[in-house]
């Protein structure tokens, strides 16, 4: 996957014109950004896979225990939990050849972006999809 080419606010219009994404860290608890967000995004006309090892669904959507249980590959994979647990996920999303990688504000750290730049991933952090999604054009 080529990174250089693209700005930030590039890939961030790609990820968000493109409404397949995976969400990792996906909550049942309604008042987690794991649910706020599935909901918003779905809302919004996204397909969003849930990933959530520990539940088989969220308000009646399917969830998924990791991105290789898919029933299709996403464009985006979207985290939305503490940083250190994205680190397996990232190695997975590579193996799939998942092209970006977006870190909601708190999911990043130095390590996990490094690593996922370092995997060739297009990667945003510092960003809030729910807030880039409603944007016409991001900037």
């Amino acid at each position: 996957m080529d990174t250089t080419t693209l700005t930030l606010a590039e890939m961030v219009q790609e990820a968000v014109d493109n409404k397949v994404w995976a969400l990792v860290g996906a909550s049942t608890n309604p008042n987690k950004y794991g649910n706020i967000i599935l909901h918003n995004l779905t809302n919004a006309g996204y397909t969003i896979y849930p990933i959530n090892p520990r539940a088989t669904e969220i308000d009646g959507i399917k969830t998924y225990p990791n991105l290789s249980a898919l029933p299709e590959k996403p464009a985006v994979v979207n985290f939305v939990v503490p940083a250190k647990m994205s680190l397996p996920v990232l190695e997975e999303a590579a193996r799939l050849g998942i092209p970006t990688v977006w870190f909601q504000p708190g999911a990043e750290s130095e390590e996990n972006v490094r690593l996922a730049q370092e995997l060739g991933f297009r990667v945003i952090f510092d960003a809030c999809a729910m807030v880039a999604k409603g944007r016409r054009r991001w900037r």
